[in-house]
């Protein structure tokens, strides 16, 4: 059996659904199955059996046997909490535990890391181990999965092969029930739909235009596809970029929602929050050349291509992957 945490949440379910259509249904899924909001990302999914978070590392280990593979999507994702207790218990703790187990058992491991680690980009987005020391994450998400990751490269005992994902900005379907934490394309597809314009940061920067900000938006079929790559390659363990490796900036974004809408463009521009301004990321991008390295060929879908595909085929009909 495979086990996927998070797998009612947004890159879970449509990780499950990615299984599914390769006829793969011997499937664990766990999260917290009590919120409603998510019910529509799994209910026509298949799989063996839902177990609780609360109740699943006490299942793990009693039957650890019986476990094929494990990929850990869930987590505390609310980089605007600042309850450092919540992230360590939900996000480093709790994937030290699937860890140990996993490696008890020589059970391989996915598990989600994030490009929140990089910080500013002061050393740049490099997926290189010997830097992530000195990395400087920006709020507490970013710091419990960075720490994880500095965990995760100095142990003796590990599962037989293991990837740490640090995902960039991911958008696609099934991620309805996220929230202000849902991507931007999300939101500007909702606000053209509701008041026929986007809202978007200005710059604060004398480098950077209104919009201009520039950021690393990944496809979610894209990171589907290379979790699955990962699943069955067993390439060399560590830790690896998941991104398109093309900065594009909000403006681009925007400017690619209208147009999927048929829609002429009207952009306003606001301030960023002052709380938030000396933390505001103006670029990044993944250096995916470790991942091409190992033989991942697959192209990315471009922003053009993945905004239209998600835009026409899920968010206009209210569909779901």
């Amino acid at each position: 059996m495979i086990i996927i945490t998070g797998a009612a949440g947004f890159i879970g379910s449509c990780l499950v659904q990615q299984l599914n259509n390769k006829g793969i249904e011997n499937l664990i899924l766990v999260d917290d199955f009590s919120q409603t909001r998510k019910i529509d990302n799994y209910s026509h999914k298949k799989y063996n059996s839902k177990i609780d978070r609360t109740l699943f590392l006490e299942w793990f280990a009693a039957n650890a046997l019986n476990i094929k593979y494990v990929i850990h999507i869930g987590a505390k994702t609310d980089t605007t909490l600042f309850d450092v207790a919540v992230f360590e218990n939900l996000n480093l703790n709790y994937t030290k535990s699937i860890w140990n187990i996993c490696s008890q058992n020589q059970i391989p491991l996915i598990y989600a890391s994030s490009a929140a680690t990089y910080g500013l980009g002061e050393l740049g987005y490099k997926d290189d181990a010997d830097i992530v020391g000195q990395l400087k994450p920006l709020n507490p998400y970013g710091e419990s999965k960075n720490d994880f990751d500095k965990w995760a490269i100095q142990q003796t005992n590990s599962p037989p092969f293991w990837y740490g994902l640090k995902f960039f900005n991911v958008y696609g379907p099934n991620e309805y029930h996220k929230g202000r934490m849902a991507s931007v394309i999300f939101h500007a597809f909702n606000q053209i739909q509701s008041n026929g314009f986007v809202k978007l940061f200005k710059s604060h920067r004398a480098d950077y235009k209104d919009g201009g900000q520039l950021r690393d938006f990944v496809y979610v079929k894209d990171v589907i596809q290379v979790i699955d790559y990962l699943f069955h390659s067993k390439v060399k363990s560590g830790l690896y970029n998941l991104g398109s490796g093309q900065a594009r900036s909000f403006n681009d974004l925007a400017l690619n929602v209208f147009k999927a809408l048929h829609k002429e463009p009207k952009i306003e521009f606001i301030d960023t929050p002052a709380d938030i301004r000396d933390k505001y990321q103006y670029f990044t991008e993944a250096d995916m050349k470790k991942l091409i390295d190992t033989g991942y060929s697959n192209p990315f879908y471009t922003l053009e291509a993945g905004i239209e595909d998600y835009v026409k085929n899920y968010l206009v009909p209210n569909t779901y992957f």
